[in-house]
C-alpha cells in the first residue's frame, strides 16, 4: 500500500475508532482525540483531572477498541518497583524464574502517578523511553506497540510525590479533563443507571498501530514548520533572546528540545488523521497546548496574578 493509500486508510479507521469509543465515552471528544494522536504518535499521556470523570473507563474502553493488552497500576505509597515490573522467585527445581509484573501489556493506566515514591516513579521511566526493563541484570523487551497513561489528581496534595521534571518530559501530552457540560451529564447518567452495556469492538491489530506509528514517521514536513515549532519552543525560554515579556516575566523554566520533537510529530499526526498529507503551521498550533503545558514552570509572580501557563502558551502563537 502506498503511503498516500495509508493515510487514507489511517483516516477511515481512526473515524471508526472515535465512534466506537463514543458508544461509551460520552462528551470529552478533545480528551480522546489528543489520546489517540499520542498513541499513533507513539508518545505517552498524563491525564490531570479529579475523580469521576472517567479517566479508568476512557482508557480501558480505548485500549479495548484499538485491540490491545491493558492493564492497570493503582499506584500507592507502599507501591515497590518490582510490583510493577515483576520479580525473580525460585521454582521448584531451584531456579531463577522471571514472573512479569503488570508492566508487560500494551497499555499501562498508571492510576494516580503521583502518590507513590520517586523510587517506584522512576521504574516506569527505562519502559516510557526505552520500552524495556532490565531486572537482575537481565535486560526484557516490551512488545509494540507500547504506550503509558498516567493519571494524577490536582486536588488532593496531601501525601504525594510531584513527578519531577525530568520524569513529565517524558509524556508527550499533559491533557486536562474538566468537568462534563449539563447535557453531557445527564447522558452520562441515563446510560449508566441502565442495564445497556454497550459492546467495543476491536478494530486494529497491535501490528497495524505500529504500521501507522511508522507511517507517521515518514510523513514529510516542510523546513518552515519545522523552525516555527523550534522557534515556538525556544520562545518559552524566559533566558533566550526571543522569549516574550509574557514569559521573562511569569516563567522561571522553559521546555526542551523533546517538546520541539513532539510538537512535529504530534503535529504529523494530527495532520494526517485529519486527511492532510503534511502538517502545517496550524497543526502545531492545534497541539501546542498540551505538549508545552507540563514543560513550563511559572513562577510566584504568575500564580499571584493569577496567570495560567494556557494564555501565556496561547500568547507564543
Amino acid at each position: 500500500m502506498s503511503d498516500v493509500a495509508a493515510v487514507k486508510s489511517l483516516v477511515t479507521k481512526y473515524n471508526s475508532l472515535r465512534q466506537e469509543v463514543a458508544k461509551v465515552i460520552i462528551g470529552q471528544d478533545d480528551v480522546v482525540n489528543q489520546i489517540l494522536i499520542s498513541i499513533f504518535s507513539g508518545g505517552h499521556a498524563l491525564l490531570i483531572g479529579v475523580p469521576g470523570l472517567a479517566k479508568t473507563l476512557m482508557v480501558n474502553t480505548i485500549s479495548q477498541a484499538l485491540g490491545l493488552d491493558f492493564k492497570r497500576i493503582q499506584f500507592t505509597p507502599d507501591l515497590m518497583p518490582s510490583d510493577i515490573l515483576g520479580s525473580e522467585i525460585l521454582d521448584e527445581n531451584r531456579q531463577f524464574k522471571f514472573i512479569k509484573g503488570p508492566i508487560f501489556a500494551n497499555i499501562i493506566l498508571a492510576d494516580e502517578i503521583n502518590r507513590t515514591p520517586p523510587k517506584t516513579q522512576a521504574a516506569l521511566l527505562e519502559a516510557m523511553q526505552e520500552s524495556a526493563v532490565t531486572v537482575s541484570g537481565h535486560h526484557y523487551k516490551l512488545d509494540l506497540p507500547y504506550f503509558v497513561l498516567a493519571t494524577q489528581n490536582p486536588i488532593e496534595q496531601e501525601g504525594t510525590y510531584p513527578l519531577p521534571e525530568a520524569q513529565l518530559d517524558r509524556f508527550m501530552f499533559a491533557i486536562n479533563l474538566d468537568y462534563p457540560t449539563f447535557q453531557e451529564e445527564v447522558d452520562v447518567v441515563k446510560a449508566t443507571t441502565s442495564d445497556h452495556k454497550p459492546k467495543v469492538n476491536a478494530l486494529f491489530t497491535a501490528k497495524e498501530i505500529t504500521d501507522f506509528q511508522q507511517l507517521i514517521r515518514r510523513i514529510p514536513v516542510a523546513d518552515n514548520v519545522i523552525e516555527y515549532a523550534v522557534t515556538m519552543v525556544g520562545k518559552t525560554r524566559p533566558h533566550s533572546d526571543a522569549a516574550s515579556d509574557l514569559v521573562k516575566q511569569y516563567v522561571d523554566w522553559g521546555a526542551g528540545p523533546r517538546a520541539s520533537q513532539n510538537l512535529i510529530l504530534a503535529a504529523k499526526t494530527h495532520a494526517a488523521v485529519n486527511g492532510k498529507f503534511s502538517p502545517d503551521i496550524e497543526n502545531v498550533q492545534a497541539v501546542a497546548t498540551s505538549i508545552l503545558r507540563h514543560r513550563m514552570i511559572k513562577n510566584y509572580k504568575a500564580e499571584a496574578e493569577g496567570i495560567t501557563i494556557e494564555q501565556i502558551i496561547k500568547s507564543l502563537f
